[in-house]
């Protein structure tokens, strides 16, 4: 019989919602597992993630790309989509997986938020991953997206209407900078020098407080890691998470 840690067939929040997600499976034997969250108005299936999966799988470590409630096929109104949702659904996810697995999460820009906001308090996460992370969830609000008024596309996405929920939502966190000295957990930060969606100031304003992280700049790339940012991503990642610890 096979003493393989098992994925649950069906995820559900808080609220009943499914939370749609795409495994990746490493060795058999293998106990790592790398969950992976997405920014706003995104989704599970990007290159940057998908890429990811692959360079994990060829290693032998298994991940699972979800996508958060209300964004791609998981369910929910996008309309209830914020950090303290997906933070709920995030551990939602943990708490449906089967606790043979070694759990590390990787989250991209607002998912790098989540990653934060629950590492700092759930022992479950063994070690995280912040991709080009949001940090300063006010300024970016304003700065990104205070042209828009509630009801008006996001990045020009009819299936992603800016809301009061997520205006709020961000203005009430503000920073999550404090939070950083609340990880005591393996953790890395990657971002690129090119973003200019989130300054990679954000990342290098989290390593003035943290004491667990460590910070790889990378020349030239952008917000998505596009282009040959997706090789580097995973170059700096994939190496890392594969350390003993």
């Amino acid at each position: 019989m096979s003493t393989s840690a098992t994925i649950p067939k069906l995820i559900r929040n808080a609220h009943g919602e499914r939370i749609a997600f795409s495994f990746v499976a490493g060795e058999p034997e293998s106990r790592e597992l790398i969950v992976i969250g997405h920014g706003v108005t995104s989704d599970k299936e990007r290159p940057w993630s998908e890429g990811l999966s692959t360079r994990l799988a060829e290693s032998g470590v298994a991940s699972l790309r979800i996508a958060w409630s209300g964004n791609g096929d998981s369910e929910g109104s996008f309309a209830d989509s914020t950090v303290t949702k997906e933070v709920a659904d995030l551990g939602a996810v943990l708490d449906a997986l089967d606790p043979a697995w070694r759990v590390s999460f990787v989250g991209h820009s607002m998912g790098a938020t989540v990653g934060v906001l629950t590492a700092a308090g759930d022992r479950r996460i063994h070690r995280l991953v912040s991709l080009a992370g949001l940090v300063h969830t006010k300024e970016f609000m304003e700065r990104y997206f205070g042209h828009l008024s509630v009801g008006d596309f996001m990045l020009g996405k009819p299936h992603c209407p800016l809301s009061n929920q997520l205006v709020e939502d961000l203005h009430s966190i503000e920073t999550v900078v404090h939070k950083a000295q609340e990880i005591h957990v393996p953790w890395l930060i990657v971002h690129g020098t090119s973003d200019t969606v989130i300054p990679i100031g954000h990342s290098r304003d989290m390593m003035t407080v943290a004491e667990s992280a460590e910070l790889v700049e990378l020349p030239n790339v952008d917000h998505s890691f596009t282009g040959k940012g997706l090789a580097q991503l995973a170059n700096a990642v994939v190496p890392w998470l594969l350390r003993p610890n």
